[in-house]
């Protein structure tokens, strides 16, 4: 007996990553081997020297395959020849960062938006033209408001099957546009997880005919754009009583000299066209944050202000974010703020 092993990984097209995987036949029992592929069909290599490695990292079951017994989906870092990371493995990089800080406690739950598109045009929207004005879709329902539920509802379901932890779906502001949420979890394993539910995403819309993108301002006008707000906390920032002045130096800290334009460049390509000062964004390059302010660069809810207590959203990242990035900076940045002012 055998089993279908579906190898996924990150590759090398620049400003933003595209994912890419292919399927290996293992017997029934078989441990994942290291796999190989030309690099350069993947803007990972030369053609003179095109041989990269695929090592495993993060296993779960197929729900695309669900009818085979043992098939999965292998989530891989790209090596060189030599088994070092490859330039464009940005894992190896937060798995270093996320280790260092490991006794903080760091999770993460991250919003994924995303919007579908059929043709050239987003779902929902007229040919020739566009729908009414942006009010009604966010968290709507009915044929005149709600585009695309069925692939979301199949995307979930293939989500939850595969055992991502999904901790929900919405619509969102613009139609056609939806969003899912991936965590709490640790940086490494909430990254991991949100680049198998991009795939699923990916896998899931070709079976209706439709594409999914994260381009983070699909039209453009007054229409709003997509992210992937990114929520953070330490095990200081959760617990009381001094949880609400650990928040307030990972606020600061994150605001502090380069380093708000340090996080931007490096939160998805086209940040500038998506955070403007409008729609809810704050203009890039700017820092501020602010209780229960959608409009701040960094949001505190409102019930963390009441409870002294949780987590904090980094409103900036956008949908095509590198999740292992933003949870690098997000660690490397706060954690050592925190380390720094003795509050872990």
């Amino acid at each position: 007996m055998t089993f279908k092993a579906e190898y996924i990984w990150i590759d090398g097209t620049e400003p933003t990553a595209k994912l890419r995987s292919k399927t290996r036949i293992l017997a029934d029992g078989a441990e994942l081997p290291l796999w190989g592929f030309d690099g350069s069909s993947t803007n990972q290599a030369k053609g003179h020297s095109s041989d990269c490695v695929l090592k495993p990292v993060y296993t779960c079951p197929d729900p695309i395959r669900g009818g085979g017994e043992g098939d999965v989906l292998v989530l891989c870092e790209v090596l060189n020849t030599d088994l070092t990371p490859h330039e464009s493995n940005t894992r190896a990089e937060l798995a270093e960062v996320a280790e260092r800080f490991a006794a903080q406690e760091p999770v993460f739950g991250i919003e994924q938006e995303y919007t579908f598109f059929e043709g050239d045009r987003p779902l929902g929207f007229p040919v020739g033209g566009f729908p009414a004005p942006q009010g009604g879709y966010y968290c709507g329902v009915g044929v005149d408001e709600i585009h695309g539920r069925d692939v979301v509802e199949a995307h979930l379901e293939n989500c939850l099957r595969a055992g991502l932890g999904i901790s929900g779906i919405n619509a969102e502001v613009m139609p056609g546009q939806w969003e899912f949420q991936v965590g709490p979890l640790p940086a490494l394993t909430v990254a991991d997880q949100l680049w198998i539910a991009r795939w699923l995403l990916y896998r899931t819309a070709e079976d209706f005919g439709v594409a999914a993108t994260l381009d983070p301002k699909p039209v453009k006008g007054d229409w709003n754009g997509a992210g992937a707000h990114t929520n953070f906390s330490t095990k200081a920032m959760r617990e009381g009583p001094e949880g609400y002045a650990a928040i307030i130096t990972a606020c600061e800290s994150l605001g502090e000299g380069s380093k708000p334009l340090d996080h931007v460049k490096n939160y998805g390509a086209g940040i500038d066209d998506r955070l403007t000062g409008l729609h809810e964004t704050a203009p890039w390059n700017e820092y501020s944050y602010g209780v229960s302010d959608r409009g701040a660069s960094v949001r505190i809810p409102w019930q963390v202000e009441k409870d002294g207590k949780g987590y904090i959203e980094d409103r900036r990242p956008n949908a095509n974010v590198d999740p292992y990035v933003v949870t690098r900076l997000m660690v490397d940045t706060c954690c050592a703020a925190l380390e720094k002012a003795g509050q872990v």
